[in-house]
């Protein structure tokens, strides 16, 4: 019994271990913090494997368990919000083939890092995770018409707090969740 454990978990973990690595990643402020963040996600998924869903199911559920062990973590690191430092990179790389070349790529960063936790946890679920509404639901817990509502409200601040920075939200392709 405890080898089927082990070798259904080691499938588990290499079907999902990557895409874990790249939320960490995209949410830590160093390679050492987002290493730290996934060890202890497939931690608790060994400690918690019999409760884990089977299939696809399991990278949702890893996703909502790596969200709270990355939660945990930066409340260990003394309200420190460069969480986002990572993303500076990928929203460059986004926005560099917009066809509009005045696009000011260190405001569009500022001020994606200056909007509340959940609007960039939202916004980052959908853009960087592509995750739909339902996956969304999932692995924060709540119901489908919620993250709706919620998304809904994030995209809206963001696109106020980008237009106060002077960047126009055309720019932004935001796709729907």
């Amino acid at each position: 019994m405890d080898d089927d454990r082990k070798i259904r978990f080691e499938a588990v973990y290499k079907e999902t271990y990557e895409p874990i690595l790249g939320y960490a990643l995209r949410r830590c402020a160093s390679p050492e913090d987002a290493a730290d963040v996934v060890a202890e996600t497939f931690a608790i998924a060994w400690r918690r494997f019999d409760t884990m869903p089977p299939d696809g199911e399991a990278r949702l559920w890893l996703y909502g368990v790596a969200r709270n062990v990355l939660a945990n973590h930066q409340r260990g690191l003394a309200r420190h919000r460069h969480a986002g430092v990572a993303l500076d990179t990928d929203i460059a790389d986004l926005y560099a083939r917009s066809p509009e070349g005045s696009v000011e790529l260190g405001t569009i960063a500022r001020t994606f890092r200056e909007l509340p936790d959940d609007d960039r946890e939202l916004i980052s679920l959908v853009a960087w995770e592509g995750l739909d509404r339902e996956e969304i639901a999932k692995v924060l817990g709540c119901s489908r018409n919620a993250v709706r509502i919620r998304l809904y409200r994030a995209r809206k601040r963001f696109s106020k707090a980008l237009a106060g920075a002077g960047v126009s939200a055309g720019h932004l392709v935001m796709e729907s969740a």
